[in-house]
C-alpha cells in the first residue's frame, strides 16, 4: 500500500538506526513508492527518570529541544519534496502517568498546525517500559504482580492507560493497538473477558471519534506472525467496521516498507477489504483528513515498488 503513517529516524531518536537521518528515511519511502509517508517522532519525556539507557546523556529539555528540531526539519522536507511524495508531520504520544498527557495537549496547543496528526500510543505500564526488552517486560509483569494482586492486571493496566489516552488525545491513528504482548504474542486477549471488555470499549471509543487503527509490520520484526493488532483485534475492528490504516514503524530508511508484503498477506488473508489513510490534500487549510483508498488496494503498483 502506498501509505504509512508511523516512523522514526536516528537523526531524532536514540533507539533508531544511528548514522540515519530524517532526509534518508523520506529518500528511501519515495524510492519505493509511497504517495503518503507520516512522519511522527516520539513526543518529549518529562522526567528524568523515564529517558532510556541510550539516552543517558540527555535531559527532558533535551527532548523537547530535539523534538521542536524535529518540526523544523519534516516540514523543510516537506516542502522540499513535494512533488514526489504527500509527507506528513505528526507525533507520537507516551503515557507513563497522567502528566504526559497533559504536557502532549500543551504541546499540540502550542505548535498548532506544525503538528497535523498523534499517533496514540501506549509503551509503559505503571511507568515501567512494556517493549524496550524481555527483562523490561518481566519486570513489569512481576511488579503488576505484587502490587496489584493479578498477572492479568497487567493487560487491564494497559488497556485503561489507552483508554485515558484515546479519551485525552483521540489521536487519529491509534498506535500498534496491542503491543502489551510484543513479548508474549501467544496472549488471547479474548480469553479473559474482563481483559476482553476493555479491548472492546477502547476499539468501540476510536470508532466512535472516527480514528484510524494503524495495521503496523514492526511485528514481524520482532518475531510475530501477524501484523499489530493480532487477529481477534483486527476481526472485532473490521465487525465493527472500524477504519484501518498502514505503518510500517520504521526506525531508519532500512525498515522503510519493511515486512509490508508479508503485512499485505495477512490483510488479505482476514478478508480486509478497506484500507484508509490520511491526507492533507483535500482541505484548502491542509488540515488532515481520513480518505479510503479507492478501488482494489491489493493491485496497487506499490506492490512490486516495495519489493525492490
Amino acid at each position: 500500500m502506498p501509505h504509512s503513517h508511523h516512523s522514526h529516524s536516528g537523526q531524532f531518536c536514540r533507539h533508531a538506526a544511528q548514522g540515519s537521518t530524517l532526509e534518508d528515511v523520506v529518500l528511501e519511502a519515495i524510492r519505493k513508492g509511497f504517495r503518503t509517508f507520516g512522519l511522527s517522532e516520539h513526543c518529549p519525556r518529562y522526567q528524568q527518570e523515564d529517558l532510556y539507557p541510550e539516552e543517558s546523556d540527555l535531559t527532558p529539555s533535551d527532548l523537547y529541544t530535539t523534538y521542536l528540531s524535529f518540526l523544523t526539519e519534516a516540514h523543510r522536507l516537506k516542502t522540499l519534496y513535494a512533488s514526489q511524495i504527500n509527507l506528513l508531520v505528526g507525533i507520537e504520544s507516551e503515557y507513563i502517568t497522567d502528566s504526559d498527557l497533559s504536557a502532549l495537549e500543551r504541546l499540540l496547543q502550542e505548535q498548532g498546525g506544525r503538528i497535523q496528526y498523534v499517533v496514540g500510543s501506549v509503551h509503559h505500564v505503571d511507568s515501567i517500559p512494556v517493549d524496550f526488552d524481555v527483562s523490561t517486560f518481566e519486570t513489569a509483569l512481576t511488579h503488576c504482580k505484587a502490587t496489584r494482586s493479578s498477572p492479568d492486571n497487567y493487560l487491564k493496566v494497559y488497556f485503561d492507560d489507552q483508554y485515558k489516552m484515546l479519551r485525552r488525545i483521540q489521536p487519529m491513528v491509534v498506535g500498534h493497538f496491542d503491543l502489551c504482548r510484543l513479548f508474549a504474542p501467544e496472549i488471547q486477549l479474548d480469553a479473559d473477558m474482563g481483559i476482553w471488555e476493555k479491548v472492546v470499549r477502547n476499539i468501540d471509543h476510536v470508532i466512535g471519534y472516527g480514528g484510524l487503527f494503524e495495521v503496523n509490520a514492526a511485528s514481524f520484526r520482532k518475531g510475530w506472525d501477524q501484523a499489530y493488532p493480532g487477529k481477534e483485534v483486527l476481526q472485532h475492528i473490521i465487525e465493527k467496521s472500524g477504519r484501518l490504516c498502514l505503518s510500517d514503524d520504521s526506525h531508519g530508511p532500512k525498515a522503510v516498507g519493511l515486512n509490508y508484503l508479508r503485512m499485505k498477506d495477512y490483510l488479505v488473508q482476514n478478508g480486509i477489504k478497506e484500507i484508509w489513510y490520511l491526507t492533507d490534500q483535500e482541505s484548502r487549510d491542509g488540515k488532515v483528513v481520513a480518505k479510503r483508498y479507492e478501488g482494489d488496494w491489493t493491485t496497487d503498483e506499490f506492490w512490486d515498488k516495495v519489493r525492490l
